[in-house]
């Protein structure tokens, strides 16, 4: 069993939540907590799951809650870097459509004239 940890950085345009370890029902009252504290202060979260090694409904319950309390807001809050089994329960729950990041293009480059 990982221990959970999750570590928040403030950035001009959005605040980035990172998980990591087991986000299960021990971790879900400060998942919940920090994530209802980013979207309260920032429009944009992401939450990066990338190091998360297990996500069950205790997990999911703290996404939702967290995206609902972002939509009230007019916010957002995305999930981003999720793999493995994170990544097939966000599928599974339609998560993964729910709480995907918007594409970014990179601005073309224009012909020299």
């Amino acid at each position: 069993m990982a221990v959970f940890e999750v570590k928040t950085r403030t950035e001009p345009d959005r605040i980035t939540v990172a998980c990591a370890g087991d986000c299960d029902l021990d971790a879900r009252d400060q998942l919940t907590a920090v994530l209802l504290d980013a979207v309260s202060g920032a429009t944009t979260v992401f939450v990066d799951l990338s190091a998360v090694d297990f996500l069950d409904s205790s997990g999911v319950h703290a996404l939702v809650t967290a995206h609902r309390a972002a939509q009230a807001r007019g916010g957002h809050l995305y999930a981003v870097n999720a793999a493995g089994s994170t990544a097939v329960i966000l599928e599974l729950t339609g998560l993964d459509v729910l709480l995907r990041a918007p594409v970014t293009h990179p601005p073309r480059e224009r012909p020299h004239a």
